[in-house]
């Protein structure tokens, strides 16, 4: 290596590491401002009627899908299967932790087309509305398969009459 690009290389690699730590730095930051946020729910027994793959996006704060939470692991994107039971649906997450929200906790479900940095086409997002503690929160579930939406978003609509209404209002 030439020694006129010693310095620019190093530089860049002091660049990079300032990057990476002001973004480590900013993580550790949300997830201290986020600490009133309560834990999930822990997993429950339940006989599972549907499974779906596809992609976890996030869970933010209801209806405010540019506020990630940061948390117990829910703003880590990951491939899940989203399975739904009698007792409520669970997201399973390889590698991170998973969720599990009682039907008793669903609020509501809706379709999107985007939420904290994923976008897809007109209505290819699930977004399902839950509460715990007096918190509410958006999850985001992405199928694999285009043609596991309409399903999904129908099932989890029959758990709530208004969910179905709502979404046709919009």
């Amino acid at each position: 290596m030439p020694k006129e690009a010693i310095v620019p290389v190093l530089i860049t690699v002091l660049v990079i590491v300032g990057a990476c730590a002001l973004i480590l730095l900013g993580w550790r930051n949300l997830k201290a401002r986020q600490a009133h946020v309560p834990e999930p729910f822990e997993p429950f027994a339940d006989e599972v009627d549907h499974d779906f793959a596809g992609m976890y996006v996030a869970t933010t704060k209801y209806e405010d899908w540019l506020e990630r939470i940061a948390v117990h692991d829910l703003g880590v994107r990951s491939n899940a299967q989203l399975q739904l039971g009698a007792a409520g649906l669970h997201l399973i997450r390889p590698g991170t932790r998973d969720l599990h929200v009682p039907w008793s906790a669903f609020e509501k479900v809706s379709r999107s087309s985007g939420m904290i940095g994923k976008f897809v086409e007109k209505n290819g997002l699930i977004v399902i509305s839950w509460e715990k503690d007096g918190f509410a929160f958006d999850t985001g579930f992405r199928p694999r398969f285009a043609e596991d939406t309409p399903k999904i978003y129908q099932l989890l609509a029959s758990h709530h009459r208004g969910a179905a209404e709502q979404e046709t209002n919009k």
